[in-house]
């Protein structure tokens, strides 16, 4: 089973190219595109995960439609759904492509924080802050927040996205707006939680974004995928060791036992690292989309 790296389709101008993603204008709409391109430590790999971007098209599509609470820019990910003049691309985009409508991204990457992991604990463990907010001392790598965070980041175009306070976050949306995206990004980690842990999930933590659609505040982009969140299985989730994940994180592990300096080009992945990163995406997948 083979991957796809990009998509070209003839005609239809792509706007953006992101990491994974690849977008088109529709005029009255946009095509997304997800590819099975996988990234790590802000390189994109050069080997494909397959049916990665199918994955994380259905389970955000499926994401958009339960969370009623919060406007988002989903229209369909039925691709019978879509204009005519995509219909001759059915083996490229079936599956793995949705239409939203337009929107103006804002700047400012929305994370939810629920758990200690990645960033936040090597913080935390050198001054008992999360992106500059307290937390009770004592607290073991993977523990439980005793309330979830927000704590929002700066996008940047290349390298890692910077992580910022929250009156830095006011200062760039606007205090009104700010409040608008900390309290719609709580309330969807919360729902998507105990939906998640119904289904075996813990989500440790998750990013998202938002953008304006004719003055409408809407969730854009993806919706708690593997590649947004951190996924870890509940029956073997034990606070004080880094739990096994079905994300990417399996991917970031690997790397570390290599000695790559995190710099262009990474690496290629061997075919049991690939094939076991398809089957947690899989999993995933499978456990919550229901």
């Amino acid at each position: 089973m083979s991957g796809v790296m990009s998509v070209a389709l003839s005609g239809l101008q792509k706007i953006r190219i992101g990491k994974v993603r690849e977008i088109f204008d529709l005029e009255e709409t946009l095509l997304i595109v997800a590819t099975d391109r996988i990234s790590a430590f802000d390189c994109i790999l050069p080997d494909p995960i397959p049916g990665k971007g199918e994955i994380l098209t259905q389970l955000s599509a499926f994401w958009f439609q339960k969370f009623h609470l919060v406007p988002n820019h989903f229209i369909s990910a039925n691709f019978e759904e879509f204009p005519t003049n995509l219909q001759s691309y059915s083996r490229l985009l079936r599956g793995r492509s949705m239409l939203v409508r337009k929107s103006i991204p804002l700047p400012i990457e929305c994370v939810v924080r629920g758990y200690l992991a990645g960033s936040g604990w090597k913080e935390y463990r050198e001054s008992g802050t999360v992106c500059g907010i307290h937390l009770p001392p004592g607290l073991q790598q993977a523990a439980r927040l005793p309330e979830p965070i927000f704590t929002p980041a700066t996008k940047v175009a290349s390298g890692h996205d910077e992580n910022i306070s929250w009156q830095r976050c006011c200062e760039i949306l606007g205090p009104e707006i700010a409040a608008l995206v900390r309290d719609r990004s709580l309330a969807i980690y919360r729902e998507g939680s105990l939906h998640a842990a119904a289904h075996g999930i813990i989500i440790a933590d998750t990013k998202l974004e938002f953008g304006f659609h004719e003055s409408k505040l809407l969730l854009i982009d993806e919706c708690l995928t593997p590649d947004s969140s951190r996924f870890w299985p509940a029956g073997t989730y034990q606070a004080g060791q880094s739990p096994p994940s079905y994300d990417k994180q399996f991917v970031r592990d690997y790397l570390e036992t290599l000695a790559w300096d995190k710099t262009a080009p990474a690496p290629h992945l061997p075919p049991e690292i690939i094939r076991k990163t398809t089957e947690k995406y899989q999993e995933a997948f499978a456990l919550l989309a229901r």
